[in-house]
This record gives C-alpha cells, sequence and structure tokens, in this order.
C-alpha cells in the first residue's frame, strides 16, 4: 500500500496518507492508456473536413479538345483531378473520428495512469483547498508552495472560488472526481487531490 505525504496550502507537510492499491497501486497497462488518450483526442475532432471530388466541382461538361491530332494528351474534362480548380481525389467527407472503448477498459487506463503518477512521486495530496475569494495570486501562491507549475487539480465538490481562481493560470486545469480522465492525467505532469477528493475517488474507482 502507498504512503504519501499530505501537505497544507502553505506546502509543510502535516501528516501521511496510505492510498488503496487497488487504484493507486495496479500494473500498469501502457496500451490501455494509449488507447485512452487516442480516443478521448479523437473524440475531441470535429469532422467537418470536406473536399469536392470532380464529380461536384463546377464546370468540365465539354471536352477541352479532340481526342486526337493535337499533340495533346487525351483529356474528358477539365475538372480532372490533375487540372488547375479540377476535384480532389479521395475528397475527405465529413465523418465522426470517434471509437468506443470497454468500460473495464476506460477504468483500467484510468488506474493505470494514477498508479503512473504515484509511483513517479508526481501525487500530491493536500489536507484541503479553501479560497476565501476569488483570487489567481493566491492559488498561485499554493502551487509555488507545492514546487509545481503543470497540474491537474482534482476536487471533492465544486469550490468556485478554487475553480476561478485557477482559471488563469496557464498549464493548470481544475477537475470533480466525477470528470477526470486519462487524457488529463497523462498531459499534465503532477496530479494535486484534496485528502477529501482522494477518499471519493477510492470510493468511486477503487
Amino acid at each position: 500500500m502507498a504512503n504519501v505525504a499530505v501537505y497544507n496550502m502553505e506546502g509543510k507537510e502535516v501528516g501521511k496518507i496510505d492510498l488503496n492499491d487497488d487504484l493507486f497501486g495496479v500494473k500498469i497497462n501502457e496500451h490501455l492508456v494509449h488507447l485512452a488518450v487516442v480516443q478521448h483526442l479523437a473524440n475531441k475532432r470535429q469532422g467537418t473536413q470536406k473536399a469536392k471530388t470532380r464529380s461536384e466541382v463546377s464546370g468540365g461538361g465539354r471536352k477541352p479538345w479532340r481526342q486526337k491530332g493535337t499533340g495533346h494528351a487525351r483529356q474528358g474534362s477539365t475538372r480532372s483531378p490533375q487540372w488547375t480548380h479540377g476535384g480532389v481525389v479521395f475528397a475527405p467527407v465529413p465523418r465522426s473520428y470517434s471509437f468506443k472503448m470497454n468500460k473495464k477498459e476506460k477504468r483500467i487506463a484510468l488506474k493505470s495512469a494514477l498508479t503512473s503518477r504515484v509511483q513517479a512521486d508526481r501525487f500530491i495530496v493536500v489536507d484541503e483547498l479553501k479560497l476565501d475569494e476569488i483570487k489567481t495570486r493566491r492559488f498561485q501562491e499554493v502551487l509555488d508552495a507545492l514546487k509545481v507549475n503543470k497540474a491537474i487539480v482534482i476536487l471533492d465538490d465544486l469550490d468556485r472560488n478554487v475553480i476561478l481562481s485557477a482559471r488563469n493560470i496557464p498549464n493548470v486545469i481544475t477537475a470533480q472526481v466525477n470528470t477526470i480522465n486519462t487524457y488529463d492525467i497523462m498531459k499534465y505532469s503532477t496530479v494535486i487531490a484534496t485528502k477529501a477528493a482522494v477518499a471519493k475517488l477510492e470510493e468511486v474507482y477503487a
């Protein structure tokens, strides 16, 4: 069972916490982590790319010149792909790039991502994150105290002051326990979670 330090908002160690091995100590499945990241990016694609084929380009109804005797290569239409303003060969059309993963695969990928952060000492637990007002500078001071500059901050509830205070800081995002995903955990080098969030994570995903 992994044992990590608990820090306060001033960056001082105030205790220890045991992490559930069913969530933070699993065997890392790199393939499923990769698949989850690819799926996340694929699902974000709009898929609106479009180009016209030779049948969709306007014009070109008349044969440019007769078949033989001109010295030119034979041509049937000025909208063939080899012509300027002609159609596109195998033109892309709007489509969905999304694909599905099994729920079990998604959960294994998420557990693997969290375990990788714990093993790399990139999982920081704080006793609480509470701000009296929306203040980006104050939240930045907390990050500086924890010596973090790129992180995903996992909260146990929808704390408006914390979320809005972190919103304008580059390379920092906030998430609730039920909105975290493998992509964000792998993208941001450090995971910061409150003790309450860790307990909720273990309750939901372990």
